[in-house]
């Protein structure tokens, strides 16, 4: 076996199961534990899926939300352990991969139309 197959197989054990399909321009909560002191917490963090980067153990999500009147963007390495769970809330109906055109519009231009999944 040489290192690469060693470095997947290793891989392929710290990938979590339990994540749903999402896509771009989801709404999600994503929620992250967060370690005070001797305690640890889980915070929410809901917004708006505006990228996604790389498969695998790399596989990132980029999370946009309106806090006070100012965008923050949050990149979520979805198979990390600090990432406790994600829910989508809403998803989206979008016509590309990336939603970086999002950042230069405020309130009701931000909106994105609601995708509903036909039941098979």
């Amino acid at each position: 076996m040489n290192a690469q197959e060693i470095i997947s197989s290793i891989e392929q054990e710290q990938l979590k199961t339990d994540l749903p399909e999402i896509s771009i321009g989801d709404t999600v909560r994503v929620g992250m534990r967060i370690r005070e002191g001797g305690k640890e917490r889980v915070q929410p963090y809901e917004g708006t899926v505006i990228a996604k980067r790389h498969s695998g153990i790399n596989e990132t999500i980029t999370v946009r939300r309106i806090f006070q009147g100012v965008g923050v963007e949050r990149v979520f390495l979805i198979h990390s352990p600090r990432v406790d769970s994600i829910k989508i809330m809403r998803r989206g109906k979008v016509r590309r991969a990336k939603l970086y055109y999002l950042r230069g519009r405020v309130g009701k231009a931000t909106r994105i139309k609601r995708r509903f999944e036909r039941s098979r």
